[in-house]
């Protein structure tokens, strides 16, 4: 899905940023709430009180617990109140009695990663049509007519940062898996696609083989996918993960056939863990994104909606590659995930 980016930049000195980002994240007002103003000029103490929901993705990633952070402090500032839900694992089944509960607590606005770019569709039409003003953040629906602000990375840019970046670390030469989850998750879909375009305008004497879809998000089938890639490919040195958990099953697959560092891998996302195996020398790309960013901006968007204020349409928030040599600069700080806030 296309988007359009807001003007505003990111300025990371000796970091690879996506050609296609723009402009300077605001961060959040350490303000108090007594203090710190609406985007009407009122303050927050005397702006109207909206009862906003979040449903991420997963309560159980880094990331969304990240997003959950940058909500959180966003509405704090603004004098709002917030509540945060979410599954226990990415999946549609456990998401959507989120949704429907939604649909009987009628929230002002409901913040939402789907799990499914159209299976929750019905859902978030019940909900949008009780007047909830629904905004996405992270993922979204395909479905146009769906929500009234849409927030997330520009994955596709992302997949060809993840292309470019590694294809000059193998010299243009070689053999690169990709692994990814089950098709259908807007935003692992546009980073393959944009990893595969990008190799293949980019570099042609690199081979990519077919990709592969972890359908159930585990570590252990990303693991056996990796080993068969290489057992099948001795040529193989490069390899695509599109999100954090394919990222594990990769990096401990190439560990265990004896092959780290010299299978590269890239992957997406930056939580201490891939931080951890980054510095073992397991992983050497990781695009990482700015989820309280996206958290931030999903509450002024709903905020905004509520108060009658104009709403961005689509927000595409910064996108860095994150490697060996620069993931100790104070500049790639804000990209790492945290576990709690």
């Amino acid at each position: 899905m296309s988007r359009r980016f807001p003007a505003r930049a990111v300025s990371v000195p000796a970091i690879a940023l996506a050609a296609l980002v723009v402009s300077a994240c605001a961060s959040s007002s350490s303000s108090s709430p007594s203090t710190s103003r609406t985007a009407g000029g009122q303050s927050a103490a005397a702006a109207k009180k909206y009862n906003l929901q979040l449903v991420v993705g997963t309560k159980s990633d880094d990331f969304y617990v990240t997003m959950e952070c940058g909500a959180q402090a966003e509405a704090r500032k603004l004098g709002q109140s917030i509540t945060v839900s979410g599954p226990s694992t990415f999946s549609v089944p456990l998401q959507k009695p989120l949704i429907d509960n939604a649909i009987v607590t009628k929230p002002d606005a409901l913040m939402i990663a789907p799990t499914d770019a159209s299976a929750l569709d019905s859902d978030l039409q019940r909900v949008q049509g009780n007047g909830t003003k629904v905004v996405f953040v992270d993922t979204s629906s395909s479905n146009a007519s769906l929500g009234v602000s849409r927030i997330s990375s520009n994955n596709l840019a992302g997949g060809k940062l993840a292309a470019d970046t590694l294809g000059g670390m193998l010299g243009g030469k070689g053999t690169v898996a990709v692994i990814s989850v089950a098709k259908g998750v807007s935003t692992t879909d546009a980073r393959v696609q944009g990893f595969q375009q990008e190799m293949a305008a980019k570099f042609p004497h690199i081979k990519l083989l077919a990709e592969q879809n972890d359908d159930a998000d585990s570590v252990t089938t990303a693991t056996q996918f990796i080993e068969g890639d290489i057992s099948g490919n001795p040529g193989l040195n490069g390899a695509f993960a599109a999100n954090v958990i394919t990222a594990e099953g990769a990096a401990a697959g190439i560990q265990h056939a004896g092959r780290s560092g010299k299978v590269k891998l890239a992957t997406f996302d930056a939580d201490s863990t891939q931080m951890s195996m980054m510095r073992a020398g397991t992983i050497q790309l990781a695009i990482a994104q700015e989820p309280a960013l996206e958290g931030k901006d999903a509450v002024d968007q709903a905020v905004s909606a509520l108060s009658g204020k104009p709403v961005q349409a689509n927000i595409a928030t910064p996108l860095i590659a994150v490697t060996q040599q620069n993931m100790n600069s104070p500049a790639v700080k804000p990209y790492i995930y945290v576990g709690a806030c």
